[in-house]
């Protein structure tokens, strides 16, 4: 029998806020964080809105010295590791450091400093650019920069598999774990992606929203572009339970695939066979599940997608499946949003309440699912899963269970 991995912490920058609670407070309230853009002038874009995080300012938590070396999105993934740690109660020092993993993931990585660097050399005529770009704008700066903040000195590296990062991100922290390569691992990701030029690239796909994200809704438009972070604090059962950490749930599996189909097209076989992967890996059948924290990014071909994979695997209890979009509030943070999921379906299964599907305008025959409208619900939730299908046909899905003891 593998060995058990708990959550002992979870750290959250998003669209609803800084931190886990305000987080959590939103979730449930059904807050709307999508608004108009206001890091840059629009006045040239199509689509003005995104999931900013709100009134966030650099200089309350990092010295000068930091925020000259740390990309946004870095930022915002360092922010959400100093919670979790702290919500754990874990202190990196008599060999836990050399016994702690990184994995970080991003989709797209340090997008302000790139940004800044093309503006600063294409844009002026000294054509200077910052000794720090290079350092800032490694995929990787975010899990360097953790480990740095932090004092970790374990196996770390990141993860990039578009808006399946985090969520890969994690499942290789629990393999780890269970391989007893590490006792601990911090596991998550952050994107920080909200600079014009990127915005211009996603309009040019034409699935973004001009007003707002409805997934599984009729006249959904698509997607709204977001940033955040989060982070989950993962351990082996018995290092969590001799150090008397509070186990806020259990993570018992997870499911992977490519679908080796499209780069910008979903289908369902793919989301099918990482949701079957993951209940073989939890030892659970179709029935164990109550509750599924879904992709659904609102996307006029995605949802339908989702929701015949989901029929396909659930049958008949489909129907009787609750099944929401945390996307509808904080928006699609990419690489960011498995982590930001995983830690929306812990607190559904902790505080037994579904968050909604908020923006939810009317029923559509191709999203045929209980799709939680408009206000949260409770129900007791002893199983649940968290999907991320990515573009490129790159999947994870997380089962994550009530703790109930050994």
């Amino acid at each position: 029998m593998s060995t058990r991995i708990v959550v002992t912490g979870m750290g959250c920058v998003s669209a609803l806020g800084m931190g886990r609670d305000t987080f959590q407070k939103g979730l449930f309230a059904g807050q709307c964080g999508i608004g108009p853009i206001s890091l840059f002038d629009t006045r040239d874009c199509k689509v003005r809105i995104a999931g900013e995080v709100p009134n966030y300012d650099g200089w309350a938590y990092f010295d000068k010295r930091q925020l000259g070396q740390l990309d946004r999105f870095a930022q915002f993934g360092v922010l959400s590791a100093r919670e979790a740690v702290a919500q754990a109660g874990l202190r990196f020092e008599k060999g836990l450091s050399e016994r702690t993993a990184i994995v970080h993931g991003t989709a797209i990585g340090a997008q302000n400093t790139q940004d800044d660097a093309y503006q600063q050399f294409y844009g002026t005529p000294e054509k200077r650019v910052s000794g720090m770009t290079v350092p800032k704008a490694m995929t990787s700066a975010c899990v360097s920069q953790i480990g740095l903040d932090l004092g970790i000195k374990g196996p770390a590296f990141g993860t990039v598999s578009a808006c399946a990062s985090g969520g890969h991100a994690i499942a290789m922290a629990m393999m780890m774990l269970r391989s007893g390569v590490a006792d601990v691992a911090l596991a998550g990701g952050a994107d920080a992606p909200l600079v014009c030029g990127l915005l211009r690239s996603w309009e040019k796909l034409r699935v973004l929203a001009k007003d707002g994200c409805r997934p599984f809704s009729k006249d959904r438009e698509g997607m709204v572009l977001a940033e955040g972070a989060g982070t989950l604090v993962l351990e082996t059962l018995p290092h969590a339970q001799k150090r008397g950490a509070l186990i806020l749930a259990e993570l018992v599996g997870f499911g992977m695939s490519a679908d080796a189909h499209s780069l910008v097209q979903p289908e369902p076989e793919g989301q099918i066979r990482a949701i079957q992967g993951a209940l073989y890996d939890a030892h659970w059948d179709a029935t164990c599940v109550d509750y599924i924290n879904a992709h659904a990014t609102a996307t006029v071909l995605g949802d339908p997608v989702e929701t015949q994979a989901i029929r396909a695997v659930f049958g008949d209890q489909a129907s009787d499946l609750l099944v929401s979009s945390s996307k509808s509030m904080f928006g699609h943070a990419l690489g960011a949003s498995p982590a930001l999921e995983a830690i929306a379906t812990i607190m559904a299964i902790r505080e037994a309440v579904v968050p909604p599907t908020i923006g939810y305008l009317g029923f559509d025959p191709a999203c045929d699912l209980d799709c939680v409208p408009n206000q949260a619900r409770a129900l007791s939730i002893r199983c649940a899963l968290s999907h991320s299908f990515a573009f490129g046909g790159l999947n994870t899905v997380l089962a994550f269970q009530k703790y109930e003891g050994a």
